[in-house]
């Protein structure tokens, strides 16, 4: 919260970055594993908040190794909160 993140959603999910996969053995005959165990996390936020969130991401899980993982940044155009009906930046 001191970041301006006042919610977020995480979904454990598969996939491969530069990496490709991973080979592994198993009774001793090889095997590719092209797809990792990942997580996604989804945050929706003010503008004015992006900037420490991203910072807070990076400064929490860059280990400088191959995975650390992306942040993609996309424009939302509107929200809406359900309950109340409220539109715009009072829905996030």
């Amino acid at each position: 919260e001191q970041t301006g993140c006042t919610g977020l959603m995480i979904s454990e999910i598969e996939g491969h970055g530069k990496q490709k996969g991973v080979i592994q053995q198993w009774r001793g005959e090889k095997y590719r594993v092209a797809l990792l165990p990942k997580v996604k996390i989804e945050i929706i936020t003010k503008d004015q908040d992006l900037e420490k969130i991203i910072k807070a991401i990076i400064d929490s899980a860059r280990t400088g190794e191959i995975g650390d993982g992306k942040i993609f940044i996309s424009p939302v155009e509107n929200a809406v909160r359900i309950r109340t009906g409220e539109k715009g930046e009072q829905a996030i």
